[in-house]
């Protein structure tokens, strides 16, 4: 015979499960540095190498398409250390990429530089300029950094104004074809250039995503998330507030620089008012939004959206009716994945695969001392 209290909890199970219920499915737990994981890291490799290596079997301008994308995942995973990352909202990141394109085309017109060998120059003054305009970050930070950062992006088309006898001013700057010919020492003739830059830019692009994963991982990158999240609390923890968010920015401002770099090599053409004018730091924006911030993925995904759709949008519509359309599309893909496609992605795969660190193992807790040990000492 049943009690009553045993009645009751036989009561609450069948509310709680009802027959014919359906149980949520948990997700299958991988742990890092298993058989399981190592597979499943085997076969996202392999399947990017075989994606690299199609886009080097295409056509000149498909793979130019390839390119310009992997040059603007650059130039957006660089506004991801700041933005994402760091917390600092920058409009203005067009004028770290169009120095750095600049740089490279001054080096190599002016100077005789080799292209390849201006790119550590242009990640160097981008780096130095990103530490000087994220010194304001120290002081204010939200849209009134954002301004500062807007009235960078609109200036720096007068600076090059300014500059004419170097930049050309108005009229641009135009790289012969001559002086991009790739270095003897990389197979590729002057002919096969677009090829060379192809894999310029995804050998650079596969670096700098390496870079920032592990930058990301670092002490420095846990004082970013901290500084993002709760610059009091991370300030009380010993942070250096200053450091972390100057450093930062120019990091940040370097690989925006390297991208330019790389696009003054794809286009041959630099003009200040027609590629790095502030609408090209608001595409840099969008595409890091819409990617997903603060995620690894993101950048390069924002850069597909950037380049493609514009191109496949430009078919259906004419003129404005193609921007509308391209708006219209992009309010969609914010209104549906409101934290970017990847992470949309991410919260997919969640749901069935969820990938956790290794458990460590128990510390060595040394035993209590005995009663009469006690007494003794």
């Amino acid at each position: 015979m049943t009690t009553a209290i045993e009645k009751s909890a036989t009561e609450e199970t069948l509310v709680a499960n009802p027959v014919g219920a359906k149980r949520k499915r948990s997700p299958r737990l991988i742990e890092r540095g298993s058989t399981t994981y190592r597979i499943l890291l085997g076969v996202g490799f392999a399947v990017a190498a075989g994606v690299i290596a199609w886009g080097g079997s295409l056509g000149p301008f498909e793979q130019g398409q390839l390119t310009r994308v992997a040059i603007y995942a650059i130039a957006i995973a660089g506004l991801n250390i700041a933005t994402g990352y760091l917390g600092l909202i920058s409009v203005g990141h067009s004028a770290f990429f169009g120095l750095g394109a600049f740089t490279t085309g001054v080096l190599v017109v002016k100077y005789g530089w080799s292209p390849l060998a201006t790119m550590p120059a242009a990640l160097l003054i981008c780096f130095v300029v990103g530490l000087v305009v994220g010194l304001p970050a120290l002081r204010i930070k939200g849209l009134y950094l954002a301004t500062v950062t807007l009235a960078f992006g609109v200036a720096f088309p007068e600076i090059i104004a300014y500059f004419s006898d170097l930049t050309g001013g108005s009229k641009g700057m135009t790289i012969p074809r001559a002086l991009l010919r790739p270095p003897s020492w990389s197979g590729f003739t002057l002919g096969e250039k677009d090829q060379w830059l192809y894999w310029l830019s995804v050998v650079v692009l596969l670096v700098v995503a390496w870079v920032i994963r592990n930058l990301v991982r670092s002490r420095y990158g846990m004082a970013m998330l901290a500084v993002r999240d709760n610059e009091i609390a991370a300030a009380a923890s010993g942070i250096n507030i200053a450091s972390v968010k100057t450093t930062g920015f120019g990091v940040s401002g370097a690989i925006t620089g390297v991208a330019g770099s790389l696009f003054a090599m794809y286009m041959g053409s630099l003009y200040a008012e027609g590629s790095f004018t502030l609408l090209a730091g608001i595409t840099l924006l969008i595409g890091l939004v819409i990617g997903g911030s603060s995620t690894q993925m993101g950048p390069l995904i924002g850069a597909l959206i950037v380049v493609y759709l514009p191109y496949y949008t430009s078919d259906i519509g004419q003129g404005q009716g193609a921007a509308v359309l391209f708006a219209v599309i992009l309010i969609a893909v914010i209104f549906v994945a409101p934290d970017g496609v990847a992470g949309a992605v991410r919260r997919g795969l969640a749901r069935f695969v969820t990938v956790q660190p290794v458990d460590p193992p128990p510390a060595l807790i040394p035993s209590a001392p005995s009663g009469d040990q006690s007494k003794q000492a």
